[in-house]
This record gives structure tokens, C-alpha cells and sequence, in this order.
């Protein structure tokens, strides 16, 4: 895992919480996607938002950055004239997640959730998944088979 200074993480955890922000979600919704609700109070947010303090590097928060940064880019690409439009796709019932709503997937599935909404919404992220895992499983058969 690549190790980043403390500039370097002030200006990314800013930037996630500029993108959540974007997203019209509360406090509470946005320290659960994150992985922080029991550490953290949504009033303390304002910290991170300031650059006062940074989110933890740890693996699954850097993975949990990454998803919400793919999502956001993804969003932006996908409606790049519209951020009403991305709040409504974030809002609105999916048929792929069983007619809940993106967001209430990845508040209820947490780290899982952030991978299938960045899946259904990035589809190069997809793509990428999706030939990594057919590799697997050929070089599985391929070993199997030796």
C-alpha cells in the first residue's frame, strides 16, 4: 500500500468529503460509508472537511477512498452537466440492487456495497473486475489441470 504524506492525505480526505458533500448525504450516512460511525461524530466532520484532521491509511479506508472516488468521477462522467441528476441516480430505485437505492446499498452492505455501486456505475471498474476474475479462474483450471 502506498504511503501518503500528511499534505498528501488532508487535500484526499478533503476531497472525499467534498464529493460526499456533492452527494447531499447527512453526517451519520456518510461516517457509515466510510467505516468511521463508531469512532468519529458527525459533528467532528467538520475537521476533515477543514484539512484538520485526515482520515486513517489503513487498507480498507484507502479501499473505501477509492471507491467513493471512482464513484464520483463515474457520476460526473455519466452526468457531467447535471449534479441534481447525480444525487438523483444515488437516490433513486435500481432494478440491480433489488429496487433499493445505490446509496442505501452502500450504507447497508458497506465496503461490498461501495464495490457493486462502483461496478454499476463505472463500467470500466466493472470490466476490470470482471477480466480479473475470469484470469483467476482460468489459471485455477490451468493448475487444476496440471
Amino acid at each position: 500500500m502506498q504511503q501518503y504524506s500528511t499534505e498528501e492525505m488532508s487535500a484526499l480526505t478533503q476531497a472525499v468529503i467534498r464529493h460526499m458533500d456533492e452527494w447531499s448525504i447527512s453526517g451519520d450516512e456518510m461516517l457509515a460509508i466510510l467505516g468511521l460511525e463508531g469512532d468519529v461524530r458527525s459533528r467532528h466532520l467538520a475537521m476533515y472537511r477543514n484539512g484538520g484532521k485526515v482520515f486513517p491509511q489503513t487498507p480498507e479506508m484507502m479501499d473505501r477512498i477509492d471507491h467513493i472516488v471512482g464513484i464520483a468521477d463515474a457520476l460526473r462522467t455519466t452526468f457531467p452537466f447535471s449534479s441534481q441528476m447525480r444525487v438523483l441516480w444515488l437516490r433513486k430505485p435500481h432494478r440491480r440492487f433489488q429496487r433499493r437505492t445505490p446509496l442505501a446499498v452502500m450504507l447497508d452492505e458497506r465496503d461490498e456495497g461501495l464495490m457493486r455501486v462502483r461496478i454499476e456505475v463505472d463500467c470500466a471498474y466493472g470490466y476490470a473486475i470482471n477480466e480479473a476474475l475470469h484470469n483467476s479462474q482460468v489459471q485455477k483450471t490451468d493448475k487444476d489441470a496440471a
